[in-house]
């Protein structure tokens, strides 16, 4: 990580000891809308790892085929860590 900029938002957010503290944190740096397309960000790649299909994804989620390949690259071959905590977040399996 180069960018002196982002180590420090990483080193904020690591910081941070509960999930509403992080809420409060995002609600205060970004704007509805830049949240909004996180989270969409996020429930993409977390219907990826439950194994829903792509063009299922773009259809309830009106993402285009593109945003979901990318998710898909990063669960295949991103950070480890990336893997371990979308797969964390996941209900378990029935």
């Amino acid at each position: 990580m180069k960018d002196k900029n982002m180590q420090g938002l990483c080193r904020a957010i690591a910081g941070l000891r509960n999930p509403q503290d992080v809420d409060d944190f995002m609600r205060a740096l970004l704007t509805p809308a830049e949240r909004a397309r996180i989270a969409l960000r996020w429930r993409l790649v977390c219907l990826l790892e439950a194994g829903v299909k792509q063009r299922a994804i773009a259809a309830q989620l009106g993402v285009s085929l593109c945003k979901i390949t990318r998710g898909s690259r990063e669960l295949k071959h991103g950070p480890s860590s990336f893997r371990a905590n979308v797969r964390k977040s996941l209900p378990p399996s029935q």
